[in-house]
């Protein structure tokens, strides 16, 4: 049996977790060792749930909080709402 690209995407989950029979794991193996995006995707998985799972907290530079709302507020000055280009409760 030899997997398409869509297959093995839809076991990418249970490779990492390590949940995949012996018969799936190997036909996964196989393929990942020829396939270079399913290989990336593999990585690009793995990274993702590295990064998820790190649960340090980080501190905002101060004044980082004001200086985010001031640049909002300045980008979304002139910013209209709906089709007509009359901005939100104008009726």
């Amino acid at each position: 049996m030899v997997l398409e690209c869509k297959h093995v995407w839809e076991h990418i989950s249970g490779y990492l977790d390590g949940n995949l029979d012996a018969a799936v794991l190997e036909e996964v193996q196989k393929h990942l060792e020829h396939c270079e995006i399913c290989s990336a995707i593999l990585d690009s998985t793995r990274n993702i749930l590295i990064l998820t799972a790190d649960e340090r907290v980080f501190e905002l530079p101060l004044g980082f909080s004001e200086r985010l709302h001031a640049r909002l507020e300045t980008e979304m000055r002139g910013f209209t709402y709906g089709p007509s280009g009359s901005e939100e409760g104008d009726t």
